[in-house]
């Protein structure tokens, strides 16, 4: 007879981790299947997830988008956040931040596609179940002086490395429904920071991307493909100008 409110921040039975543990993710869905139905108080972070529930369990679930609090202080100088941070300033940094780099996420092909790339480093800001992995393909490829990994920040802390980046990265893949429904909340993080974004080619976050026409979108993983993305978008000047208005207009909204 308590009210309960129930938020869920991702298809939970669509992660990978469970979709290939067909059994568990059945334990997991007589859970759901038990409780939904009985709540009145339910959430989501996106209309397609609530779309998602609503067709399994004929229930509606509200969506709240996982933004951030308005920025409340002035840009920033890049040059001087990069100098207290200790990161190159001489050189253009694209960003991979999150709690959860995890696989499928894309994380490795953004490693991979570092050996295409020159005066580039790639900041990696976070943890997840696949850092292990990319420390081996960091090793295995000899990328030493072009991936970083800084592990996980405070929110405080986190926003200074976002906004001393170039480009932020949004890559997961399209692999499960969880993921192809996402809504990361580093994309607006990203926004927030005024750093254009290259993102997968899924839903929710290209209506952002190219609704706000604030980064692009990339069709394929493949880290030769990624490479040549990021290297047109580091350096097309005009292109950055342009969207560093869209981003403002974004950031103005999104929060």
């Amino acid at each position: 007879r308590i009210p309960l409110v129930y938020d869920s921040h991702e298809y939970y039975t669509g992660v990978p981790e469970l979709v290939n543990r067909p059994k568990v993710q059945r334990f997991w869905k007589r859970i759901e299947s038990y409780i939904l139905p009985r709540l009145r108080y339910v959430y989501t972070v996106n209309e397609s997830i609530a779309l998602l529930y609503k067709e399994e369990y004929g229930i509606d679930f509200e969506f709240i988008r996982n933004v951030p609090e308005p920025k409340r202080y002035p840009p920033r100088d890049r040059d001087l956040l990069r100098r207290d941070l200790n990161l190159p300033i001489d050189k253009k940094i694209v960003l991979l931040q999150g709690a959860g780099i995890n696989i499928q996420r894309g994380a490795e092909e953004a490693v991979q596609a570092m050996q295409y790339l020159e005066n580039t480093v790639l900041l990696i800001v976070g943890g997840g179940d696949v850092m292990p992995v990319l420390k081996k393909l960091v090793a295995e490829y000899q990328l030493g002086d072009k991936v970083r990994f800084e592990g996980k920040k405070a929110p405080s802390d986190l926003v200074l490395y976002t906004e001393s980046a170039d480009l932020g990265l949004s890559l997961d893949k399209d692999t499960n429904l969880n993921y192809r429904y996402s809504l990361p909340n580093k994309l607006f993080d990203y926004i927030n920071a005024g750093i254009p974004v290259l993102a997968s080619n899924l839903p929710e976050v290209r209506k952002i991307v190219e609704g706000y026409d604030i980064g692009r979108i990339a069709e394929s993983h493949d880290p030769k493909y990624l490479a040549g993305l990021i290297s047109e978008m580091l350096s097309d000047t005009a292109g950055a100008t342009a969207m560093k208005s869209q981003l403002e207009k974004a950031a103005s909204e999104l929060n």
